[in-house]
Parts: C-alpha cells; structure tokens; sequence
C-alpha cells in the first residue's frame, strides 16, 4: 500500500501541470482570436467608412468625368472637320511674337490646358521654337522653348495624372485589380517599377503623352516617381523646339517633322516602345509570381494552423 502511495503521488503534480498548460494553451488562443477579430473589425469598419465616402460623392465624380469626355469629343471632332483649335494656336503664336514676356507665361498656361484636355500639343511645340528662336536666336530660343514646353506640359500631366486616380482608381481597384490576378500584378509592377517603367514611356514620342498620363493614374506608381519620370520628355522636346526654330516661317514649322528626321523620329519612338513593354511584362510576371507562391504559401499556414487542433484531441483522451 506505502509503496502504491508513493508510486500515484508524483503523478499528482505531472497531471495537474499538464492540465494547467492546456489551459493556458487555450488561454492563448482565446487571446489570439479575440485580437484577430478585434483586427477585423477595425479593418471592416474602415472599409465601410471608406465605401461611405466613395458612395457619398459620385456626382462630382460624374461631374467631372462628363465634362472631360466633353471636351476630348469635341478636340476629336474639331481636328476630323473645322480645325478651330488649329488656327486659335496660330493666332496664339503670332501674338505672342509681339508680346514675348507675357507671351511666354501664356504659353506655359495654354500648354497645361491642352495636356488635361488632350489637346496634340506638337503644334505648341514645334510653333513655340520657331518663335522664340526668331525672337532671341536660335541656341537661346530653342532653350527658351523647351523650359516653357517643359513646364506646360509638366503641370498639366501631374493634374491630368491626379484627375484619373480621383475618377478610376477606386473602380479599377474594386472591379479589377481585386478580382483579376493578372491585373494585380500589373497594378503591383507599377507600384515597385513604376518610375522604370514610365522612363521609358516618357522616352519615345510615339506613346501617345496625353492619354498615358490618365492611364499613369489609375496605376499604383507613386506620384513622386511619375512626376520626377517627366524629366525624360526634355530630349524629345528639345528635338521639336530645334526642329521648329529651324523652320523658315510659322506655317512650315507646324510641318517640320517629315523625311529623315520623321523616320528618326518613328524609329527611337519604337524602340523604346517596345523596351517599356518588355519592362512591364517582364516585372508583371515577376509580380504574379509573387501573388501565386503567396497565395500558395497562405493555404499551407491555414492548413498546418489547422493541426496542432487536430493532434491535442488524442493528448486530451490519453491525459482523461
């Protein structure tokens, strides 16, 4: 009898702590769930807040995006029949020959209209070199160009930019990014390699400027990348200024670029066309990748998560 008394009694205590670290298992795991749907619950409820907003202001949104469909209907059908824009440019560029300081802040204004507005501004450019070249010289003149080009055309790709992210990102990132893998890992590329990307977008003439800086908006590059990228349209648009401050009048620079320089021009436009392409299908399928081995490597936690459960059952039954 002494000698079964001493023989339980050890056990005793095994028993107990083994109860006790069950218990604080389950404890811990109380703890766990209780700040994983804490979490959940924080995150829900920004999103509904988020939804709240977007559903509390479509109007603007449709306000703004009619008005802006507006005018590209109305610059697509004035360049097919009556070409007012057209000859409001030549007007605007003969005066400013009469009025060069105010002329040039001018300039810079009109340019930022016409980008937002999709407006081709290769009239302004190319008008804008012969008119200052004539007026200060041409090494000068084609400098003078540019700088205005450049900043026109600056500000208005950073505010058509910002109005297609307030118009499409939100709908492309519900309806598209979220449902579409594919897309995600574009929208991801973009994200990681948009400045890359758009570098070499900005390099070739033959992408079209305007519309790529709505496209540049729905995308998930950053605003600081896309801005500092716009310092690569200055070669093209040193080459127009040159090309227009060459030119023997008003009238011939707006048909400057033709022959040689054309299929130059064409041929540099390809070329790194077809380089931003390979950049974003190359980093887009490095992306998707990504998302798969993620995906892959969430259901193989969910799945060992799932275990440990599973094997406390015969613990418990051995330690009843």
């Amino acid at each position: 009898t002494n000698l079964a008394k001493t023989s339980i009694t050890p056990l005793i205590p095994r028993i107990m702590v083994g109860d006790d670290d069950h218990d604080s298992n389950h404890q811990a795991a109380d703890t766990m769930e209780q700040s994983l749907s804490y979490q959940n619950s924080t995150i829900n409820s920004d999103d509904e807040k988020n939804n709240r907003n977007n559903r509390s202001c479509p109007w603007a949104k449709i306000f703004v995006g009619v008005i802006l469909l507006a005018v590209v209907v109305f610059v697509i059908f004035d360049s097919l029949t009556t070409k007012y824009i057209t000859s409001g440019f030549q007007t605007f560029l003969e005066w400013i020959q009469t009025n060069l300081v105010a002329g040039l802040f001018a300039f810079m204004g009109v340019y930022f209209v016409a980008t937002v507005a999709f407006i081709p501004g290769s009239i302004l450019t190319l008008g804008s070199g012969f008119v200052f070249g004539k007026a200060v010289g041409l090494g000068p003149g084609v400098a003078l160009a540019t700088a205005a080009v450049f900043v026109g055309a600056s500000l208005g790709a950073i505010v058509s930019f910002l109005l297609g992210r307030y118009l499409l990102k939100d709908w492309v990132g519900r309806k598209l990014v979220q449902k579409y893998p594919i897309i995600k890992a574009l929208d991801e590329a973009f994200e990681q390699n948009g400045f890359r990307i758009f570098v070499l977008l900005r390099l070739s003439p033959i992408i079209p400027f305007n519309a790529i800086n709505y496209i540049g908006g729905v995308t998930s590059i950053k605003l600081i990348h896309y801005t500092v990228a716009l310092i690569f349209i200055l070669p093209g648009t040193v080459l127009y200024c040159f090309i227009g401050a060459t030119a023997g009048s008003l009238t011939e620079s707006e048909n400057a670029v033709s022959g040689p320089v054309a299929i130059a021009s064409i041929v540099v436009g390809i070329i790194f066309g077809l380089l931003a392409i390979f950049a974003v299908s190359y980093y887009a399928k490095t992306e998707f990748n990504k998302i798969v081995s993620e995906q892959e490597l969430q259901e193989q936690e969910g799945v060992s998560a799932g275990d440990p459960e599973d094997e406390d059952e015969p613990e418990n039954q051995g330690d009843d």
